[in-house]
């Protein structure tokens, strides 16, 4: 396993599964930033998100090939590939200058990297609250097999 703790500044290329969307995204906060949410879609896509920024994304083929998935309070952008439907990142709701990186586009990453992963409560968006607190819905484990 990698190490998923490091908080150091990483840059890495990422792509969809067909490759027509090539990016690099730098992550402020390394890999420990690396969380999955409740939320309806979150829910339904099931994918690991690092923290980047946009300014740390840097779209370098493919512009046309992205589609992007609005709901409810329209604020998030949810971008995918339209050619092969792989989400590859989104700008966040819940802090617009920050963008969720999809970890299993990322060059040399998989979201069975990661032992634990904190899981955030969508159903009480910090966006929801006056306080603009974030509540933790639990963990999600992975355990490799031991054959």
């Amino acid at each position: 396993m990698i190490d998923t703790a490091g908080t150091e500044p990483v840059t890495l290329n990422g792509s969809c599964h067909c490759g027509a969307v090539r990016f690099t995204a730098e992550l402020p906060l390394g890999l420990s930033s690396a969380r999955r949410c409740t939320c309806s879609i979150c829910r339904m896509r099931g994918a690991v998100a690092v923290t980047s920024t946009p300014q740390g994304f840097h779209l370098l083929q493919g512009e046309e090939q992205l589609g992007t998935y609005r709901f409810n309070t329209r604020s998030a952008e949810h971008h995918f590939c339209t050619v092969c439907g792989i989400y590859t990142h989104h700008k966040r709701r819940s802090n617009p200058d920050q963008f969720g990186v999809n970890v299993a586009c990322l060059e040399g990453l998989s979201p069975f990297d990661f032992r634990e992963i904190v899981v955030f409560d969508g159903d009480r968006h910090p966006a929801d609250n006056a306080e603009h607190k974030t509540y933790a819905a639990g963990v999600l484990r992975f355990e490799p097999a031991t054959d």
